[in-house]
């Protein structure tokens, strides 16, 4: 059985992914077209809908693309920063207990990971709710690739799309749930991001949001002003808040801890 994603390059034009894709031990590679003829790669079972990387990136956004930085991202720092950003013992057990919680996979339902680096939220959904399909989406080719060890490492199977966050390549009111952990920060664009977000998701759907806030100390502001220099961004509570509900979000539940917040969205 084949999944539908939305051509890039033509709204009302389909692409059929097989399911054969999601299989992590078993390499697929070849190309998929739409019914307009637009063409795509798959290699290394990474559906690539964007082709070259684009020209211009913050640093933040560029360093995404270094085979080091994904290879070293989960595991050295993905594992601690919650620690490190709050200050305190803070376990990313919990985040995942959490992330579990609010999204309540359920059989047959669809999950979409928004930026999803080496896919840590999207293998978490898939292990809890193994009858669920998943779609990690990361515009880093090196990210993806570490994704892709990981499921397969994990046994877990996933689609795993290299696409804009800003175009996503779905119809409207197709997933039940989104999952954001940290990129909110680091995009350019994050009401266009948030706007489609809004647009994919259905009217019961649930999208469980990490990010982080501005400090209270003005010291830790400065360091996050520095950061501001290489594409980060950091909002209020106050601020992120109304950014979601531009978007057409309302804020569920949610609770912070340090500069860390986690919320969970649902259509407003």
């Amino acid at each position: 059985m084949s999944l539908e994603f939305r051509s890039p390059e033509y709204e009302q034009a389909s692409i059929s992914i097989p399911k054969e894709v999601t299989q992590m031990d078993k390499p697929f590679n070849g190309t998929v077209c739409s019914n307009k003829g637009d063409e795509y790669v798959i290699k290394n079972n990474i559906i690539d809908f964007l082709g070259e990387d684009p020209l211009s990136m913050t640093w933040a956004q560029s360093s995404n693309h270094w085979k080091i930085t994904a290879a070293i991202y989960e595991d050295i720092w993905r594992k601690r920063s919650l620690s490190i950003l709050t200050g305190e013992d803070f376990p990313i057990q919990k985040e995942q207990e959490l992330l579990i919680e609010w999204l309540n996979p359920q059989p047959d339902h669809h999950y979409l990971d928004i930026g999803c680096s080496t896919a840590l939220y999207a293998r978490l959904i898939k292990k809890a709710q193994p009858d669920c399909t998943v779609i990690a989406l990361d515009f880093s080719k090196q990210m993806l690739e570490e994704a892709r060890l990981k499921a397969q490492a994990d046994e877990t199977d996933l689609y795993l799309l290299r696409a804009d966050a800003r175009k996503l390549p779905f119809y409207g009111a197709t997933f039940d749930g989104l999952m954001m952990g940290g990129t909110l920060n680091e995009l350019t664009d994050p009401i266009k991001v948030m706007y489609e977000a809004r647009r994919v998701v259905k009217k019961e759907g649930v999208f469980f949001m990490m990010h982080l806030i501005k400090a209270d100390a003005w010291y830790a502001r400065l360091l996050q002003d520095s950061a501001g220099l290489g594409g980060i961004t950091f909002w209020t509570l106050e601020e992120s808040n109304q950014l979601f509900e531009r978007a057409g979000f309302t804020v569920a539940e949610q609770f912070t801890k340090g500069i860390v917040c986690f919320t969970k969205l649902i259509p407003a």
